[in-house]
């Protein structure tokens, strides 16, 4: 009975029935938002996954995250829906207390594996420390990584801090040179992720950072007990919804000007 009601289309039901097992569903079934539901089972069709993978992507939030992601976007935006997460949860990684950059890219680099697989299906690694020449001077981007679905370059920064105005300027200037010596003629153009310790959103959103091909994302290197990490994971959604109805009621178009000039009378002694 819950499986019918969960579950009402039927064209939906025809197709995933021959890609999951009753098990999948079992563990689907629980998910309370119908969105949610339909994208653990899309997603575990999609990628083949078994139920203990499910159950973790589940349990690890990846469609919140990725709805957190998405309300970064605007409808401008360079950078495709979907396609990113936010946070990322990097404790798989096992970094510990006060690491450096230096260790986060390591870290990245030895639990590559693990790492891609957080990062989204259908990555692909490029190289790290991609070297670019720029007016003689060597510029080091920290990974560089391939989509094979969007056909797509992608440059990854990772900063220990919190985001700064200048890291936008940072990877634009690789994007650009990545599309000019890179970008192969049947690819899309390059799309870069920040990924942050802590990310200023509203500098973000000032920013237009996606309208620029930039995502920008916090990590977590260490997850929470399952009650706060749920907790924060809800606060974050609840923001992000706020920041779309409110990117709603912005006004379009170009502002209106309230002063068209004024005159200055230089005889005048008064002020």
């Amino acid at each position: 009975m819950q499986f019918s009601r969960e579950f009402s289309d039927k064209q939906i039901v025809t197709t995933l029935s021959t890609q999951l097992s009753w098990s999948h569903f079992i563990e689907l079934l629980p998910v309370k938002s119908d969105g949610a539901r339909l994208y653990y089972a899309r997603d575990a069709a999609e990628q083949n996954l078994g139920v203990r993978d499910l159950r973790k992507a589940i349990a690890r939030k990846a469609y919140e995250r990725k709805e957190i992601a998405n309300s970064h976007l605007s409808e401008l935006s360079a950078v495709p829906f979907n396609v990113f997460k936010d946070p990322y949860l990097l404790d798989i990684l096992g970094l510990r207390e006060n690491f450096l950059e230096a260790d986060l890219e390591k870290a990245v680099l030895t639990g590559l594996e693990a790492f891609i697989l957080e990062f989204g299906h259908g990555i692909t690694f490029v190289a790290r420390q991609k070297r670019m020449i720029i007016d003689g001077e060597d510029i080091v981007l920290d990974l560089l990584l391939y989509h094979r679905v969007l056909k797509r370059l992608v440059a990854v920064e990772l900063k220990i801090g919190k985001f700064k105005a200048e890291y936008k300027g940072q990877m634009e200037l690789y994007l650009k040179w990545l599309d000019k010596f890179e970008r192969q003629p049947d690819e899309e153009a390059p799309i870069g992720i920040i990924l942050c310790a802590t990310a200023s959103r509203e500098k973000i959103e000032l920013l237009e950072m996606d309208k620029a091909g930039i995502a920008v994302a916090e990590y977590w290197t260490h997850l929470p007990a399952k009650d706060i990490f749920e907790a924060k994971v809800t606060e974050l959604l609840i923001e992000a919804q706020e920041r779309l109805e409110r990117r709603k009621l912005m006004p379009v178009g170009k502002p209106t000007k309230q002063i068209e000039f004024f005159i200055e009378d230089t005889d005048s002694k008064e002020f």
